[in-house]
């Protein structure tokens, strides 16, 4: 019988390898020169790959193991079937141009110092050189690409190629003896850029709608399961974000009623919401308004003592053009094997500069000055900047945590921060009535996902859901219609992962602290709730 860690490992460093995406979130920089290949035959040899690893797993004795690797032969088990699901069932890459994106890949060498500017224009060329076969393997492989698939790419890959044009240069002027290397690749690779922006061009030319974006019940249901890993069925998520929705309608009337008088009902609700609404930044100072938040929330955590803070440093940005289309905002951090001292990115995409003046104008009374206070907590102070932070700090033995995060607890603790926040006065009554209009978004999140996906949901419903018992404004219900059919499951994560950090921390034994009680739920790194109960013991 194999020894769990040696396998792990090497289980590990397959996944790594087969995968420059996996190692660029995992903070391993030895495959930076690489692009993935998805061609046929490296998707059908890393297919073959995962499933020697799902038998060599199967072959361990996950009961004699103590249960810190109980739990990561569990998590490795996991991620290697989850990962044999998308390549046989969903095949994401065979019609979703958004896989084939390698601004991620470029942007990472580019924006974060983890060495000297010399071996990250070295790993640059190599990626650069890479990416004209590599979006001639995209025009190859894709097929029937959904319409929204490929406008939000043609978004992207434009912002790839600025990528190239404006970073790249500023990074060779550090190191102009590579000019005569690099240059030459980066022209190639525009070149690609383009050649590929045009065959993006003829998709939506052509009129041809696609492949339905929606996946239909019996694989969005398989995809929930590998997504969620925990034992709630589809049909019990539905239910439970519905009956949220509900408490969290109740408890919004009755705060909007005390905010601004009148009946405890919707017509209230708006009045108080769209009272806060007026008071917003705009394409200018959005980015300053987060970074001044940053600083309140990261006061407010300390006064509280509410969990340890870390001295990691945080860069709040606009976000680049390559990563927009999909959210407002994002949290990119130093993968958990990174060991160089970089910061983690904040980022927040301003309106789109071909907007209407009225659709901008409802973008940033959605992103009004106390929704930015709440998204601050959720992206950064106590969210996900210091929860990864945390992450970061685990120590396991085999790097199986480093590959193995959970969407539901990341999400989830997120999510929970935002109302342990609220909940102890943090920008007080306004912020409060944010952060309830937020759980009500994630609770529709939820239920707008699945219904999309398993039983059409018409957009004009949709849109009426988030509208109505959202109070969300038509621009941002707009985005996450878009989101809905770009993503699957992944709108699930917040709702039910928030489900499961909550009954977590509302489990803290007596006489422990809640910082004592925090800092215990973040020092297992990021894995599925599930096995946090049973490290934590509850």
């Amino acid at each position: 019988m194999p020894e769990f860690v040696p396998l792990a490992e090497r289980i590990a460093d397959a996944l790594l390898e087969s995968d420059p995406v996996t190692a660029l979130h995992a903070g391993d920089h030895r495959f930076d020169n690489r692009l993935p290949d998805l061609s046929a035959a490296a998707t059908a040899s890393r297919a073959a790959m995962l499933r020697d690893a799902a038998d060599a797993l199967s072959g361990i004795d996950a009961e004699g193991l103590d249960s810190q690797e109980q739990v990561d032969h569990a998590i490795l088990s996991a991620q290697v079937d989850r990962r044999l699901f998308e390549f046989a069932e969903i095949r994401e890459h065979e019609w979703n141009p958004l896989a084939h994106n390698p601004g991620p890949l470029l942007h990472a060498l580019l924006s974060r110092p983890f060495a000297p500017a010399a071996e990250r224009l070295e790993s640059l060329r190599g990626r650069l050189a890479a990416l004209p076969d590599a979006l001639a393997t995209a025009r190859a492989v894709l097929r029937d690409v959904p319409r929204i698939h490929a406008e939000t790419a043609a978004g992207q890959f434009t912002g790839t190629a600025a990528l190239i044009r404006d970073e790249l240069p500023r990074l060779l002027a550090q190191e102009p003896g590579l000019r005569a290397t690099v240059e030459p690749a980066a022209a190639a690779a525009l070149a690609a850029l383009g050649e590929f922006d045009g065959w993006l061009g003829g998709v939506l030319e052509s009129g041809e709608p696609g492949r339905d974006p929606r996946l239909g019940r019996r694989l969005w249901e398989a995809r929930l399961w590998h997504t969620l890993d925990t034992e709630l069925s589809a049909s019990e998520v539905l239910t439970r974000a519905r009956a949220n929705v509900d408490r969290v309608s109740d408890e919004l009337r009755t705060l909007a009623a005390d905010l601004v008088g009148g009946k405890a009902d919707d017509e209230t609700v708006r009045r108080a919401l769209d009272t806060i609404a007026e008071q917003h930044p705009d394409n200018t100072t959005i980015v300053g308004l987060a970074r001044a938040t940053m600083e309140e929330a990261t006061a407010f955590v300390r006064r509280h003592d509410m969990v340890s803070l870390v001295d990691d440093p945080c860069v709040i940005e606009e976000m680049p053009e390559f990563a927009r289309g999909v959210a407002v905002a994002y949290c990119d951090p130093p993968g958990p094997l990174e060991t160089a001292d970089v910061p983690t990115f904040y980022c927040i995409a301003p309106a789109p500069s071909g907007w209407s003046p009225e659709r901008i104008r409802s973008f940033y009374r959605e992103y009004n000055n106390e929704m930015i206070r709440n998204l601050t907590v959720h992206e950064a102070m106590p969210g996900h900047f210091l929860q990864l932070a945390h992450a970061r700090r685990f120590r396991g033995s085999s790097p199986v945590r480093a590959l193995g995060w959970s969407g539901p607890f990341v999400e989830g603790w997120a999510v929970y921060a935002e109302e342990m926040m609220a909940g102890l006065g943090f920008g007080g009554p306004a912020v409060k009535l944010q952060q309830l209009k937020m759980q009500l978004r994630m609770s529709l999140n939820a239920i707008i996902d699945q219904l999309v996906h398993c039983e059409d949901l018409p957009e004009s419903e949709a849109m009426a859901l988030m509208t109505g018992r959202g109070f969300q404004e038509e621009g941002e219900a707009a985005g996450k219609w878009r989101r809905a059919l770009l993503t699957s499951t992944q709108l699930s994560t917040y709702f039910v992962g928030y489900t499961e950090v909550a009954g977590l921390a509302a489990a803290r034994p007596f006489g422990a602290t809640p910082k004592a009680w925090h800092d215990a739920m973040l020092a297992h790194g990021s894995p599925p709730p599930r096995h946090l109960r049973t490290l934590l013991g509850v």
